[in-house]
């Protein structure tokens, strides 16, 4: 299946999940959420859960931190309706120094987009 998001020529699901990544680390929100279903489900444990693009398109750029997350992705593993991304975050929490966090993500798709993302984060420092 071939999806053109904004002019980028998306392949397959593990091509989606990497323009995302790279939409996510560019705090462009519009590419962002051209990946997403409207009612999209974001459940990030030990944080919070949101549904929805307006709450997803809130969370980007959390009011906690400032600048762009520096986004590595080690590698990614696809099987069905199933990615599952490994990589590392610096973010730059406002009030204290950068923070190291591994990720594990699970993203689901519906129709050629994402439709429900699962993260697990976890301090590296």
């Amino acid at each position: 299946m071939w999806r053109i998001f904004l002019k980028i020529e998306i392949r397959n699901k593990k091509n989606l999940v990497e323009f995302y990544m790279e939409s996510f680390q560019e705090n462009d929100h519009e590419k962002i959420l051209s990946c997403l279903t409207d009612d999209v489900e974001w459940q990030i444990y030990g944080h919070k859960s949101l549904k929805g693009k307006e709450a997803f398109d809130a969370e980007i750029e959390n009011e906690n931190f400032e600048g762009k997350p520096e986004i590595t992705l080690n590698r990614m593993i696809e099987e069905n309706n199933i990615v599952v991304a490994e990589g590392t975050v610096l973010a730059k929490p406002k009030k204290s120094q950068p923070v190291l966090l591994a990720f594990c993500d699970i993203f689901e798709f519906r129709d050629g987009k994402i439709s429900k993302l699962t993260s697990y984060l976890n301090p590296m420092n």
